[in-house]
């Protein structure tokens, strides 16, 4: 048996870690471009708090607060210039995926230059990026812990990865309590997020025996939590147990990688017509991927199935879709059918991880169009 785990981010978890976050900043520079989202931050105090703490370690601050929930490249360009300009020396990445994306993306665009070029691609470890700390104030994508940023080029509409050992953050702070005042309706999309990176750490090729037990510990904690979170359930113990389930599918990613449907959620960025969520993009495509794909690895999908409390993994995600009310077709979103030649064609990345042989573009096509 030969495996590889690589998990170099050090982690900080537990409720009220957050008050920690300066002294962590403090040990890699003394200017912070502190990136974050364009309201959310800002409304709920958090954007404010962490200025504070950073501050009351002796740190200087810069505030970059233009990410939106589909980062651009263009965006992450302008956070750049302000950081060049601040001469900041690491950078905070506060918020969802999107912004701690972002910020991963300015720590490489720091010494690489324009992010737009880069995406799309494997950038080769230099250890030259800028530290970024991640603060998650959403569970669910894992950011926090993986060596990738998803970023639209808006030059080319093409939403894709940059990866690479740089973008891993030097540090995670992980405090639950950052989740409280998310909607929830976007904590259930993003906590289907998290239950994909359970499923696919799973039944990818790359999946390997830690995985896979990562992988079941993150889907016993999400099959029970996820349909309370939808009933409206926001108590410590429950934002506790979905961060760490967020944490161990980031793990999972940075390991296992992810499989065609996360393919096919990044290709929904070449259709900007549409504005559809991470979370809610996956949902729309695991139905018919999953029908797909379980022939191709049974074992691995039944016991996916039985640790959500079903019999098989497309009834088990079925039945929590509908629970959770996170499922939809592509067409209430407002894909239509002549979107679907530039949805196959936005297509990027590594298709080979899935258990799905010899994926082409027929097979990605008909994906699309039954989850329609």
């Amino acid at each position: 048996m030969i495996i590889d785990l690589h998990v170099p981010t050090t982690v900080v978890f537990g409720a009220g870690r957050f008050a920690e976050l300066g002294g962590h900043a403090a040990r890699y520079g003394g200017r912070v471009l502190l990136v974050c989202g364009r309201s959310a931050a800002r409304q709920y105090g958090l954007l404010l708090a962490a200025t504070a703490e950073l501050e009351r370690a002796g740190l200087v601050v810069t505030v970059s607060d233009n990410i939106s929930a589909e980062p651009l490249a263009s965006e992450v360009d302008a956070a750049v210039e302000a950081a060049a300009r601040a001469r900041c020396d690491v950078v905070v990445a506060l918020g969802g995926g999107s912004a701690i994306d972002a910020g991963k993306a300015v720590a490489v665009g720091l010494r690489a230059g324009a992010v737009g070029p880069l995406v799309g691609t494997t950038l080769a470890a230099t250890g030259g990026a800028v530290p970024v700390i991640a603060v998650p104030t959403i569970a669910g994508s894992g950011a926090e812990v993986t060596k990738g940023a998803i970023i639209t080029d808006d030059a080319r509409s093409l939403k894709s990865g940059i990866r690479g050992e740089d973008l891993f953050p030097r540090v995670a702070i992980i405090d639950p309590d950052l989740t409280s005042t998310v909607p929830a309706a976007v904590a259930v999309a993003s906590g289907f997020d998290a239950l994909t990176h359970a499923v696919e750490g799973y039944v990818a090729r790359k999946a390997n025996p830690i995985t896979r037990s990562l992988a079941e510990q993150a889907l016993e904690v999400l099959g029970r939590c996820l349909p309370r979170l939808a009933a409206g359930a926001n108590d410590p113990a429950l934002r506790e147990e979905l961060a760490l389930a967020s944490l161990l599918g980031g793990i999972n990613v940075a390991n296992a990688s992810t499989c065609l449907p996360h393919r096919l959620q990044q290709a929904m960025g070449s259709v900007p017509r549409v504005a559809i969520s991470h979370g809610r993009g996956l949902a729309a495509v695991y139905p018919a991927w999953l029908r797909r794909a379980e022939p191709h690895a049974g074992d691995a999908f039944a016991t996916v199935g039985r640790v959500l409390g079903a019999g098989d993994a497309v009834t088990a995600v079925g039945r929590l879709l509908r629970s959770t009310g996170v499922g939809a077709s592509l067409r209430s979103h407002g894909f239509r059918a002549t979107d679907v030649g530039t949805l196959v064609g936005g297509v990027t990345g590594n298709t080979g991880n899935d258990p799905i042989p010899g994926i082409d573009d027929d097979l990605i096509r008909s994906l699309f169009e039954e989850s329609l």
